[in-house]
């Protein structure tokens, strides 16, 4: 698929949840997000990563392709009053010097870029004894509940979208940092926990608006299409309002040796 999240980046702001507290809490019992870090987000989307450490006084830069998302990400930041430094590029040529990071984290982007690349980018930034970190926060498709039904909704209408059926355990990630051959990240650990998340009818319509099989991939007549056949299923079929949507955290981290 042609994935653009530039197109719904307002959508993406307004109700995409981002990382829950407990996350940075957990991480920050890692060595990740310390008062004074230098952080490295790739993909940081609408910095949901990288204001959470600005929040606990790490020093933070952004990296992301879409501008229309940075854009959100400082309005996202004005409202809490840190600051971020953001600027366009990719994870598989970051515009930062050697060894100049304590840490960088990837949160919900992992899968969408060269992971190898990106790995040799992340690990060159890095000082030596540096944290890589590679997060999730993924809602769950349950047998009946709400996210099976809705990603079953978006399969008919984009059958190309590959991402139904999660775990929220991406065990992947675990070969694409320690390869030697790749990047030689060494001591991986990983974390995970489950967090629902509370969704209004109209926000949950937003947040599936905001992902990638809908909005950054079709076009807007047919997201239109999509969002009232998703507002049918709600009222029919699960008509509580709030919604409770079960997610998981899932870190995997490590160090450059």
């Amino acid at each position: 698929m042609n994935i653009d999240f530039g197109k719904t980046a307002q959508d993406y702001r307004q109700h995409r949840v981002g990382f829950p507290e407990a996350f940075f809490a957990r991480a920050a019992a890692v060595g990740l997000g310390l008062p004074s870090q230098r952080i490295l987000d790739i993909g940081t989307g609408t910095g949901t990563l990288a204001r959470g450490f600005a929040l606990r006084g790490a020093q933070v830069n952004g990296v992301d392709p879409a501008a229309a998302m940075l854009e959100q990400a400082r309005l996202l930041d004005q409202q809490v009053g840190v600051v971020v430094s953001y600027q366009t590029g990719r994870a598989e040529a970051l515009p930062f010097a050697d060894e100049s990071c304590d840490a960088v984290s990837a949160g919900q982007c992992w899968h969408w870029f060269d992971r190898s690349k990106a790995a040799q980018e992340a690990y060159r930034v890095l000082r030596r004894g540096g944290l890589m970190a590679i997060a999730h926060f993924d809602w769950l498709p349950l047998p009946g509940n709400v996210v099976a039904a809705t990603e079953a909704l978006i399969l008919q209408h984009n059958p190309r979208w590959q991402g139904a059926g999660g775990t929220g355990v991406h065990v992947t990630h675990f070969a694409d940092l320690s390869d030697l051959s790749q990047a030689g990240f060494v001591g991986l650990e990983s974390f995970a926990f489950d967090s629902p998340v509370v969704y209004s009818h109209e926000a949950w319509r937003g947040r599936i608006r905001a992902s990638a099989g809908v909005a950054a991939s079709l076009s807007p007549d047919a997201v239109a299409q999509f969002d009232h056949e998703l507002a049918a299923i709600l009222t029919r079929e699960f008509s509580a309002d709030p919604l409770h949507i079960p997610h998981r955290v899932f870190m995997v981290y490590a160090r450059k040796y």
